[in-house]
């Protein structure tokens, strides 16, 4: 069962079908986590905090001088000529600075509000990406790509919005709602009780079609990573579809997926569109009811116009602050469901690995007794700490597989009862019809995934006792899908072995036979290479992953389907550094060119999930059965 069979299971066919997301369930959990990660950001939240503060309260305080204002000087001044304007002049200055305060204070808080928000977005991306290098494959076969790129690209762009904007402003907003709330009840509580009425009208505007906003806007960012995740595919695959002339269906599919975002989109900002002309009405009427009010009192000789002139410009203040609430209000949603997706990201449990036993340098001393060093000498030893001390055993490439069960899905059994085993240094092949099994059994050597049942030892040591990193690194692979890195070919080899030295390097592509068209290529080991060397033939690219494969010098390694893409010329040519490289390894061969299987010490033919015939070449033809059919044509590999 491959991973590509593997996710189509997960997700109910090809592509991985719609998955619906929940709502964030845990709202104060979320943000109080988000939250956590200010924490490095001490003294600079100081400081937005304290601009944010000045910048709140010196509108308020700035509104209140409209009063002293119009009392002291502009309705005194009315009709009377040679007036002293010193008072006045001194007045506006201090209004302008106080005003010059805030604008101060909101740049302030904004600068440094980026500089939080960049810092606690980098930190989280570190972390999801340190944390998506630790998760096991059978995360990524559940899990399209598109899907794991929007947690990197929508849902933190969305946090970012929230953290450098939406948060500022409701502490703003509710400094300044605080603020002019006292302001108002100090110059008349009967006219800050009409704006009560008015407000209680506001919220519950804002509560019946937020509310319809906000779950629009979460189906909105759920809809547009199963989009970005189709995109993904379709970019990946593209020659695919091209091949079978599917770009019709493509974009049918496309255009399904993206009527879901827009339909989704469009009802989310036809709420919150309504919502603004609404707030903004209320607001107007709750000005012109203040005023009015504010007249009548005036007449009546119970308020003078300096304070009815500081009130509606309260009244203004009041209205803003819980418009722009409502404003933020969606966003701190969208926002909230993009972090707990992240943050069900990072929970999601990393790759186990309760092994113990490492993977040294060793050397031989004069008894010829293995003992452990730090320099290398291509000889390696599994380093065991016991009750009685340091255990260094030999690496020498036997692995034994004994009653194997496994699945991809728990109740489909991919493996039954597998029971095989490789000496050092010897060539094992296995051969069958797609879906037997053959890759299957490479994945768990390398412990990509973890056995059912049964046991896998690796020179007697069962590999769960073995760290995977260990593990991995006796080993060497070469798949039939190759991917290379963006990068000069030098480097591509060099990932074979990071500390490998050119010389290294080039012994190994000439071992491959790379070399030749390596120094015909533009800059020949230099030439950079791009789209997984989308200016490479397949069969080029393959020959450079044999070549990583080579400079990594592993003890055991194993080649899935290696010279697939590899024309039968091009095939001769290497045969003979293939040899070279497999010399004195133990080998796992995974092919359905079965000419290149014959000089295999021992050949599995797996069927159905287990071992239906082994043995040599010459012995499973004269057995005439199913290898024999293979060998011969009369059964095809599927």
């Amino acid at each position: 069962m491959s991973a590509q069979t593997a996710r189509e299971v997960r997700h109910g066919g090809p592509g991985g079908g719609h998955r619906k997301l929940e709502r964030p369930a845990d709202v104060k959990g979320t943000l109080k986590r988000i939250l956590s990660y200010t924490l490095g950001f001490r003294w600079q939240l100081i400081l937005v905090g304290g601009c944010v503060i000045v910048s709140a309260l010196s509108g308020v305080a700035g509104t209140y001088f409209l009063k002293p204002f119009i009392n002291q000087y502009l309705v005194p001044f009315i009709g009377r000529q040679n007036v002293d304007l010193s008072g006045f002049i001194r007045l506006l200055l201090i209004m302008g600075g106080l005003y010059g305060a805030g604008v101060a204070a909101s740049y302030a808080s904004s600068r440094t509000m980026i500089v939080i928000a960049s810092g606690i977005l980098r930190q989280l991306r570190v972390e999801m990406y340190g944390h998506m290098m630790q998760l096991p494959l059978s995360f990524f076969d559940a899990h399209p790509h598109g899907e794991i790129m929007s947690r990197y690209t929508n849902d933190t762009d969305t946090l970012r919005e929230m953290l450098t904007n939406s948060l500022p402003q409701l502490l703003s907003s509710a400094l300044t709602i605080g603020g002019v709330f006292l302001m108002m009840l100090v110059l008349s509580p009967l006219l800050t009780l009409l704006v009560l009425m008015m407000l209680g009208l506001m919220l519950l505007s804002v509560k019946k079609v937020g509310g319809r906003s906000a779950g629009y806007f979460i189906r909105q960012q759920r809809e547009l990573g199963v989009m970005n995740g189709y995109i993904e595919e379709m970019i990946a695959g593209v020659k695919v579809v091209k091949v079978f002339c599917h770009e019709p269906e493509s974009k049918a599919r496309f255009d399904e997926l993206n009527g879901k975002v827009r339909e989704a989109a469009k009802n989310a900002n036809t709420f919150a569109n309504i919502l603004m002309p609404i707030m903004g009405n209320l607001s107007y009427l709750n000005y012109a009811l203040t005023a009015m009010t504010g007249a009548a009192l005036a007449i009546a000789g119970r308020l003078d116009l300096g304070t009815i002139g500081s009130f509606l410009q309260y009244t203004r203040s009041f209205s803003m602050p819980i418009t722009q609430v409502s404003q933020q209000f969606n966003n701190i949603l969208t926002a909230l469901a993009g972090a707990e997706r992240i943050f069900r990201f990072l929970d999601e449990p990393a790759e186990q690995d309760p092994g113990t036993v490492t993977l040294v340098n060793a050397e031989e001393d004069g008894a010829g007794n293995l003992r452990e060093t730090k320099r290398r000498t291509n000889l390696w030893a599994w380093k065991e700490t016991l009750a009685g001390g340091v255990q260094l055993t030999l690496l020498s490439g036997d692995v034994r597989f004994q009653d194997v069960v496994f699945g991809y899905v728990p109740g489909k059994t991919v493996l039954k009862q597998v029971s095989l085993f490789a000496k050092p240094g010897q060539k094992i092949a296995f051969v069958g019809a797609t879906g037997a099994g053959k890759t299957t059994v490479t994945n768990l050597i390398n412990r990509f995934y973890e056995i059912d049942s049964g046991s896998i030892t690796y020179d007697g040591i069962d590999i769960r006792r073995i760290k995977k990193q260990d593990l991995r690194r006796s080993l060497a692979m070469v798949l039939q899908d190759t991917h290379l890195f963006t990068g000069t070919v030098l480097e591509n080899i060099r990932y074979g072995r990071l500390d490998a030295t050119d010389e290294e390097c080039l012994r190994a592509a000439r071992l491959a036979n790379a070399d030749s068209f390596i120094r015909h290529l533009p800059q020949g080991y230099d030439t950079v290479l791009s789209e997984d060397g989308a200016n490479l033939s397949q069969g080029q690219r393959q020959l450079l992953a044999i070549a990583r494969a080579a400079v990594s010098d592993p003890p055991v390694l194993i080649l899935d389907e290696a010279t697939s893409s590899i024309d039968t010329r091009t095939e001769a040519l290497i045969e003979k550094g293939m040899d070279q490289l497999m010399e004195g390894r133990t080998v796992f061969v995974i092919a359905h060119r079965l000419s290149t299987v014959r000089n295999a010490k021992a050949i599995m033919v797996l069927e159905n999930g287990g071992i239906i015939e082994r043995g040599e070449h010459r012995d499973l033809l004269a057995l005439k059965g199913k290898y024999y059919q293979l060998y011969t044509g009369a059964f095809e590999l599927e």
